[in-house]
């Protein structure tokens, strides 16, 4: 339910970030009737961007924005406030802790969990900011359809590559796949549906160097080394799909540890170095970082749980 008035109360908890990890901390938090609310930028988190998810258990197939559709009824069924607004700001008042929005909201919570994803990881090669929204693209789902009939190219070899590629190829004329050597790490289900699809084709060994523009301000190309040389290929959008960073300035604020990839360190509740501070999904040090939906989901509840100990039972572990 969306709200548009700032909430007055102390809430026993605050989760900033409204994707998988979220949103199964909220529904266990609302099992433990525990008074919170959700705050988040993008209701369903990078989720809502991936056009087909095959690995959510007891579903075979299904849209990452129906997907997390539903994980929002869910947790709305148990009269969950769920708030879009950007958290900027994290502190502690007291006893408690206090988040403030970018449009100048505020609330305040006895605990928090930190379910803050991730961001897309830039190629940081000249023409790339230059031409965002020009034919650079960090998300296929969002913007394949402005390239019905083109030629386009995905840089990145990891499986979420493989599925911009598959779902470029349904719009695009042409789609060529460029990675590095060491940077192939497909499952081989995505390895076999790129081999059989015509409209891809893979490039090996490929270090991208410049996207290239025309004077207007539109992508015409990309430039790459391989061994034999540079090369140039001819396309009208670049879709950047080699992973993620966490998106960890709030954590910062706080006084919470990371490691030196900048993951959030957290126990096996979840627990942050911080008091009543823990931590879930992709933005974390646990499930050995397998960064799936699956375990974003589990750790919230993970979460969701070790606080209801601590507030409720006031048990430490």
């Amino acid at each position: 339910m969306e709200q548009s008035t700032e909430t007055k109360n102390v809430y026993d908890l605050i989760i900033v970030g409204a994707g998988p990890a979220g949103l199964g901390a909220s529904i266990y938090a609302s099992r433990y009737k525990m008074n919170h609310v959700v705050i988040g930028g993008q209701i369903g988190g990078q989720v809502t961007e991936a056009s087909n998810i095959e690995n959510w258990a007891g579903i075979e197939s299904i849209s990452g924005a129906d997907l997390m559709n539903n994980f929002r009824k869910h947790a709305e069924k148990f009269g969950t406030e769920i708030l879009t607004g950007l958290v900027d700001k994290a502190e502690k008042v007291g006893d408690n802790y206090r988040v403030s929005t970018d449009d100048g909201r505020h609330f305040e919570g006895k605990s928090i969990i930190l379910a803050l994803g991730m961001k897309s990881r830039k190629l940081d090669i000249p023409g790339e900011d230059a031409l965002v929204g020009k034919g650079v693209s960090y998300c296929a789902t969002c913007d394949a359809m402005f390239f019905r009939g083109k030629d386009v190219a995905v840089i990145g070899g990891g499986d979420a590559a493989a599925t911009a590629a598959l779902h470029l190829a349904e719009f695009a004329n042409k789609v060529y796949m460029l990675y590095l050597k060491e940077g192939l790490f497909l499952e081989p289900t995505w390895q076999e549906k790129i081999k059989a699809n015509p409209k891809i084709e893979m490039i090996c060994c490929a270090k991208i160097s410049h996207i290239l523009g025309e004077a207007e301000g539109r992508v015409t190309g990309i430039a790459y080394d391989q061994e034999d040389g540079s090369q140039e290929k001819a396309v009208q959008g670049v879709f950047i799909e080699i992973g993620s960073v966490p998106g960890v300035a709030l954590a910062h604020e706080l006084g919470v540890k990371t490691d030196e990839q900048d993951y959030i360190i957290v126990d096996q509740k979840q627990e942050t170095n911080v008091d009543m501070v823990y931590a879930a999904g992709d933005v974390t040090t646990g499930s050995n970082k397998f960064r799936q939906i699956i375990t974003a989901v589990a750790e919230g509840a993970v979460a969701a749980g070790g606080i209801y100990k601590e507030l409720k039972l006031g048990k430490k572990s």
